[in-house]
């Protein structure tokens, strides 16, 4: 009804599991990784927990998007049965015949058992997912962890994630489970949003629905996290009520007026759930008076674009090549200087990345930028990420942001340094607060990387050429391993084991596969005299 009204695609606050809405928080993504751990390890179980609404999911449906070719899997949507009818179920996700009507435990057993053989002997990798885990009966769960039996003298035939909210972790400390907790090689629990993330993950949904404008200003989003707790699904729909609300009474943007109004309808029906427990009338009425309070407060203070910018900023005095040092106020330091054609925002942005790298920059209207990059021994790197994962990244990057009337436009990240931003503007050097960067930027960005000699796209598991000499050098200096004497020349078993290793340290996707990221961060280990955003750091600590 209002995607119109706002210009967007597509509902941005769906409840419905979609990957493509996926926003990537520090957790969030840790949780990936340790589920892509389950997919490319030799057996056992992962654990994957997390209070109702968190997103378990959609992760789990973004994991299934990220599966790899020679992966079959068996996804369990519905555990509430008995093992016999676990065993079918899992027969049917992975095609395996067995009698009609077979109630017989060791037939499934043993016809899953030979599936599994039949599908290592040619090279394919087994996955059991199991959703709402936590209600899997003790005598379904102890089959289910006899089902790890099935092995070689290898290696286990059968990778097992089980995916449930924390009841299940609580399951897992009985005493009777204690042969199955045993097995499980990796755990994660998934937690709410902070209240940082809370404005990204807004944000994100109505970006990836098509949005343009910023439909949910600052100042309704320390609201949206008390009343939400940050727990996704709530999120999504107070969002979606708060949305038709503007819509009906012709607003631009959602106000924090509209917010409550939508936020007490639903708390109304429905309450607030924590866990399994509710949060009781008298706390909503407590929260809902905090939120109306703080809007009365608010109202103190001058607003631009509906929402009230009181962060610490200031003007930076960081030398920045051909960029001018000028004072601007503070609400103005996150927008595009308002006498420069913002049509020209990327080049500007583009120019300085150039300088960044002492490159000189000839680019005309309609050219390429990656390509003039590629012709000076460099190569693009588009993405979308947190600051935290950009500054892993650890590169200077052009950044896509939204002004205050929701029309997107570049900057040039330079530097972090503690707490702050060091940016280029148009021409103006600007150093502000990391978290209110974090609140403008869209998490599009562009970098540049140096990749090693012969490398000409993602090296894979079997692939051959010199530069797999470069990939075990490096990561034989990063692991303390002496490197070979001969340089390999092709990415074989041993050494994606490595790089599996080395990704997941890293917090990587752990599939064995050698892209930009890998190798940045392998160069990153190593030692680099390349423009870094962070200088003279450790990044692990």
């Amino acid at each position: 009804m209002y995607r119109e009204h706002f210009g967007l695609r597509e509902p941005p606050f769906s409840i419905a599991p979609d990957p493509r809405f996926l926003y990537m928080s520090e957790q969030h993504r840790e949780a990936m990784a340790h589920l892509v751990y389950g997919m490319n390890t030799d057996g056992g179980f992962v654990l994957l927990t997390g209070d109702v609404g968190t997103g378990k999911t959609t992760i789990c449906r973004g994991l299934l998007e990220q599966k790899q070719e020679d992966t079959d899997i068996a996804f369990i949507l519905n555990p509430k049965v008995s093992a016999e009818e676990l065993l079918a179920a899992i027969c049917d996700e992975l095609g395996i015949g067995y009698p009609e009507g077979n109630t017989s435990v060791k037939v499934f057993v043993d016809n899953i058992n030979t599936y599994l053989l039949r599908a290592y002997a040619v090279g394919r990798k087994t996955v059991l997912i199991i959703e709402e885990a936590q209600n899997l009966r003790p005598d379904v769960l102890e089959q289910v962890r006899l089902l790890t039996n099935l092995e070689t003298n290898q290696q286990k035939l059968l990778k097992i994630i089980m995916i449930g909210q924390p009841e299940l972790k609580e399951m897992l400390l009985r005493a009777d489970m204690e042969q199955l907790s045993q097995r499980i090689t990796a755990r994660y629990h998934i937690g709410p949003l902070t209240k940082n993330e809370v404005g990204g993950y807004v944000n994100h949904r109505l970006l990836v629905a098509g949005g343009q404008k910023r439909l949910f200003p600052d100042s309704v989003i320390g609201s949206l996290y008390r009343l939400s707790r940050g727990v996704p699904r709530l999120i999504n729909v107070i969002c979606d009520r708060a949305l038709l609300g503007a819509y009906v009474q012709g607003k631009e943007a959602v106000d924090k007026k509209t917010l409550i109004k939508a936020s007490r309808e639903i708390f109304g029906k429905q309450g607030i759930q924590k866990g399994r427990s509710r949060i009781t009338k008298w706390m909503v009425a407590s929260l809902l008076l905090m939120v109306f309070g703080a809007a009365i407060t608010a109202a103190f203070y001058g607003s631009f674009y509906g929402y009230t910018i009181r962060s610490k900023l200031k003007t930076a005095e960081v030398p920045v090549a051909s960029a001018t040092s000028i004072e601007i106020k503070k609400a103005d330091m996150l927008e595009w200087p308002s006498w420069l054609p913002i049509d020209r925002s990327k080049e500007m942005a583009c120019r300085a990345l150039f300088e960044e790298w002492n490159i000189s920059y000839h680019i005309q209207k309609g050219d390429d930028v990656c390509t003039q990059v590629r012709a000076n021994g460099l190569r693009c790197l588009n993405g979308s990420a947190s600051l935290k994962e950009l500054t892993l990244l650890n590169r200077p990057a052009v950044l896509k942001l939204l002004n205050g009337n929701g029309k997107e436009f570049y900057i040039t990240l330079r530097r972090i340094e503690g707490q702050s931003a060091v940016l280029v503007v148009g021409q103006e050097k600007r150093v502000v607060d990391s978290k209110e960067l974090e609140k403008r930027w869209s998490g599009d960005y562009l970098l540049f990387w140096r990749a090693p000699d012969n490398y000409n796209s993602n090296i894979h598991p079997g692939d051959k050429g010199a530069e797999i000499g470069w990939l075990e050098r490096y990561l034989s200096s990063v692991q303390g391993k002496k490197p070979q004497p001969k340089s390999p020349l092709t990415y074989g078993d041993d050494l994606v084991r490595r790089v599996k290793k080395f990704q997941l340290d890293e917090g990587l996707i752990t599939d064995g596969i050698v892209g930009p990221q890998t190798i940045i961060h392998l160069v990153n280990k190593k030692g680099t005299e390349e423009p870094l955003l962070i200088v003279d750091k450790d990044l692990d600590k």
